[in-house]
């Protein structure tokens, strides 16, 4: 079990999780890289049932279908993903974690979507779009 707690640029929107950190990935696909304008997006996955917002309610749009963005509505900073094929969980951006030093991803995803320009100086798994269901890096990575 770990307690975990993030917050936006601002800190008017904030968040706290209880339970473990499901996963931990890098994300290079083109709709994440864009919604943060970053040339990859970092995230961790958790349980919905232990997640809450405190401070102000971020704002949500649908970015596509099934997939829904949160975003602090004062100062604009990402803060979580929501997909329907990924129930019961819900995607938080690392670098909003209270202490991102302590954070440490465990594979990349849509690998095969990575900029050129980017170089990868990690022995991280490397999945060309979705990790699967059973990938030995998905459960507590907390």
């Amino acid at each position: 079990m770990s307690d975990l707690k993030g917050h936006c640029l601002c800190g008017e929107t904030r968040w706290e999780a209880e339970g473990p950190m499901l996963w931990a990935c890098h994300c290079h696909c083109a709709d994440c890289r864009r919604q943060c304008a970053a040339p990859v997006v970092t995230f961790l996955g958790v349980a919905e049932a232990g997640f809450r917002w405190s401070g102000t309610e971020p704002g949500q749009y649908v970015s596509s279908p099934g997939v829904t963005r949160s975003f602090c509505r004062t100062c604009g900073t990402p803060m979580a993903f929501k997909a329907e094929r990924y129930g019961g969980e819900i995607h938080l951006y690392a670098a909003s974690l209270e202490t991102p030093e302590a954070f440490t991803p465990r594979f990349h995803v849509h690998h095969a979507e990575k900029l050129p320009w980017i170089a990868l100086d990690d022995d991280l798994p490397r999945y060309e779009g979705f990790a699967p269901a059973d990938a030995p890096e998905i459960g507590d990575a907390g």
